[in-house]
């Protein structure tokens, strides 16, 4: 059985969307977290990207990568109506994540 994720990191004033998928979300957050605080090297570092409040869970890794472009492609909008029916209080998720 395989893991993968597809999930929205934001930055602490929540004005920022990432969108990402991985076979290992606690992982991938950690990275994230490095390189915001050390790296700077990347879009989510610039920009303090590393605040989880959204995730799917996938079996198949197609799946997950259909699902992330699929994501991708919609308007701000329509984001925040996914993230809000998942974690209406924008929460950050990162504690609750262990594997």
């Amino acid at each position: 059985m395989h893991n993968y994720y597809v999930y929205i990191i934001t930055n602490k004033s929540k004005t920022v969307l990432y969108i990402g998928v991985t076979n290992d979300l606690a992982r991938r957050l950690y990275e994230h977290q490095e390189d915001s605080c050390n790296g700077k090297r990347h879009f989510t570092g610039r920009y303090n990207i590393c605040y989880l409040i959204y995730w799917e869970y996938f079996e198949n890794i197609a799946q997950a990568i259909d699902r992330e472009k699929e994501l991708k492609g919609w308007r701000r909008e329509k984001k925040e109506k996914l993230i809000h029916g998942f974690n209406p209080d924008w929460n950050f998720l990162n504690e609750e994540i262990s594997e």
